[in-house]
């Protein structure tokens, strides 16, 4: 049976999505906990936190009890944690997509089944979750530095592919989105179930375009 991990990186970012009048680290901590909800909440799925020394230790506090909490400084050293976790396969997550659909995820796992490794692209540039089999080739830990410590490079689908000894070993799955700009907030839908956290937070603080 496969074994399979969900971990949501708590790792230092450039961005800063916080409008006026909210604080950027409880922002930043909000967003992450909503990520980890989102994973944990998935079926046949072990949920995992990976803790950049840097960032704040309280992002531990977010996740369940039992929950697999590993301490990383890159994406490669946190896929190698994970496998040796016993994962057959894991699914990195950018802690910055509060209102990501579960089923996302799902398709990342499935594309898995003729793929050494599957993206889900981040409109703006970037990923927004990067899907692996463990352990993961060389020339795609070759790769992972060049994509961001939270995956954010531009250019990381672009990376990957082209990485790729062949086709068909990266396989592209449904883009979403991340909150790296305040602006970005605008893609938050009131309507959409999940994101309590963040949610919280933006509460009488209105943006254009989010009647919260």
């Amino acid at each position: 049976m496969t074994t399979r991990f969900a971990a949501v990186l708590a790792m230092p970012s450039p961005a800063d999505p916080a409008p006026p009048g909210i604080d950027p680290g409880k922002l930043r901590l909000a967003m992450l906990e909503d990520v980890y909800e989102v994973v944990a909440g998935l079926e046949l799925l072990t949920p995992a936190l990976i803790r950049h020394p840097a960032y704040p230790p309280d992002a531990e506090d977010v996740t369940w009890p039992g929950t697999a909490i590993l301490h990383a400084e890159d994406p490669d050293a946190a896929l190698r944690a994970l496998a040796e976790r016993g994962a057959d396969q894991a699914v990195l997550v950018a802690p910055d997509a509060p209102d990501l659909p579960p089923l996302l995820i799902g398709k990342l796992l499935r594309a898995l089944g003729r793929a050494a490794a599957a993206a889900c692209p981040a409109t703006g540039g970037g990923l927004v979750a990067l899907a692996v089999r463990l352990p993961a080739p060389a020339w795609l830990t070759e790769t992972l530095p060049a994509l961001g410590l939270t995956l954010e490079a531009p250019d990381a689908l672009a990376r990957l592919t082209a990485a790729a000894p062949r086709a068909g070993l990266v396989r592209r799955t449904p883009a979403w989105h991340r909150l790296r700009t305040p602006a970005d907030l605008e893609y938050l839908d009131p309507g959409l179930e999940g994101w309590e956290n963040t949610r919280a937070l933006l509460s009488g603080h209105p943006l254009p375009g989010l009647p919260l």
